[in-house]
């Protein structure tokens, strides 16, 4: 078979074999990590922390830090506060001369903007570990034996190095593993709740349509997942090229001709970053509030907690939008494209080198970014209908949103790069084609 074929040659390949072991390992590290308890908190007395979790944006935010939320872990607040960092970041690359002359100066300045990265994690650390250990109190007052300021301090401590050892298993990942060492320990943490999530589907399929009814409408709804699926891997992978006419010179008989070039721009060409980073942002509100619930919830903080609610899904999909443009031009630049095409001796065809090239290509990317940043934007918000729907929250998650485009963008920058491994050493691809497009392949960042 296939399958066991290449899982044999990755097995030969030394390098490859380690690095799959190491991310593993980490991997397994950071989930034991999630099921140890913060000192001073009873376990058993963590029921009303766990049910206010159950749904709204507390669930989701849950189930990013796989089930370490609820379980007052050391690593309860995941990394999610090192992801707004980055993107707070990344907007003051646009409008600070500083941070974006750090962006010019190659690898020294990434070195740099990682370091303040990390600073401003901890800053936003100390201002979300109390805030969690407040609501902690407020929720479950019983699970904290000796309540006081000894232990906010101590524990605020904790959940900030927690977070920081967090960071460095990813990073820890990225150097010595496969992949995005990031980008794997959120998709971890999500699928480590698919299977209790789908039980309580089951379940609830069964308690809700007696008989075969129930098996029907769970059917019905795989069927469903199916094809959404289907339609996130389209549009994380999904290229439009334009033709470009090179002028290319024959060295060996002095000969010139013309060769059909092509320049692939993404329609998403940000992957999943937008809705990592609009998630991020509605995440604020909620910590800010007191990580208030839907019953208790009122005026502004309202929107924001109710998960199903039209104006969080509407300001939702609005922020997801503008991110997407946001995300396209700073990693896809015209100018530059244009340079290289005109350094090469290659033009568009009916379109003057130079300035022109430059409006087109960046006119065309404004109108295809727009289909897939609505497109984007809608898959992030299917989960909202599949609950109308009746579909339980913690499932719901798999039908669109950050979950899905999570797990199908990091699951094909993996494979791409054990893809790379298995052909540079002259080995069968995973697929027949032998490519793999990831969200890296289109010049987007990785988490």
């Amino acid at each position: 078979m296939k399958l066991v074929e290449t899982i044999r040659n990755i097995w030969k390949i030394e390098d490859l074999k380690s690095r799959i072991i190491t991310t593993l390992g980490y991997l397994l590290i950071y989930r034991l990590g999630s099921f140890v308890v913060l000192p001073g908190i009873d376990p058993n007395q963590l029921s009303a922390l766990k049910s206010q979790t159950k749904d709204g944006v507390l669930g989701l935010l849950d189930m990013f830090s796989g089930g370490a939320f609820s379980n007052a872990s050391i690593f309860a607040l995941g990394i999610m506060p090192y992801i707004s960092a980055s993107i707070v970041i990344q907007l003051m690359g646009i409008a600070v001369p500083y941070f974006q002359r750090l962006q010019r100066e190659g690898e020294s300045g990434r070195r740099k903007i990682n370091q303040i990265t990390r600073y401003l994690t901890v800053i936003i650390l100390v201002v979300q570990a109390p805030g969690y250990l407040a609501n902690l109190a407020a929720q479950s007052g019983n699970a904290i034996v000796e309540a006081g300021w000894a232990f906010n301090i101590t524990s605020t401590i904790i959940l900030t190095a927690g977070t920081m050892f967090v960071m460095w298993l990813g990073e820890r990942i990225t150097d010595k593993g496969i992949g995005n060492g990031i980008s794997l320990i959120i998709m971890i943490g999500i699928i480590a709740r698919l299977p209790q999530n789908m039980f309580a589907e089951f379940v609830s399929r069964m308690e809700s349509v007696s008989g075969s009814g129930g098996l029907v409408m769970l059917l019905i709804e795989f069927v469903v997942l199916f094809f959404v699926f289907c339609g996130t891997i389209l549009l994380v992978q999904g290229t439009r090229r334009i033709p470009v006419q090179y002028a290319k010179r024959i060295v060996g008989n002095k000969q010139y001709g013309g060769v059909r070039q092509y320049i692939p721009l993404k329609v998403n060409a940000a992957g999943v970053m937008p809705i990592i980073f609009a998630q991020a942002i509605m995440f604020i509100p909620v910590t800010f509030a007191g990580f208030v619930d839907n019953e208790t919830a009122t005026g502004f903080a309202s929107i924001f907690a109710n998960f199903t609610g039209f104006w969080y899904n509407f300001i939702f999909a609005l922020m997801i939008i503008a991110f997407t443009y946001f995300y396209t031009a700073i990693t896809i630049n015209p100018t530059q494209m244009a340079e290289d095409m005109k350094r090469n001796g290659g033009f568009i065809p009916g379109v003057k080198p130079g300035k022109k090239t430059v409006e087109f290509l960046d006119s065309v990317m404004s109108k295809i970014t727009l289909p897939g940043s609505v497109f984007l934007a809608l898959v992030a918000i299917l989960p909202a209908f599949a609950m109308m729907a009746g579909v339980d929250q913690g499932f719901a998650q798999f039908y669109g949103g950050t979950s899905l485009l999570i797990l199908v963008g990091v699951i094909l920058d993996t494979l791409q790069q054990i893809e790379s491994h298995l052909l540079m050493r002259h080995y069968d691809g995973l697929t027949k084609s032998g490519r793999i497009m990831g969200r890296s392949g289109g010049g987007a960042a990785a988490l």
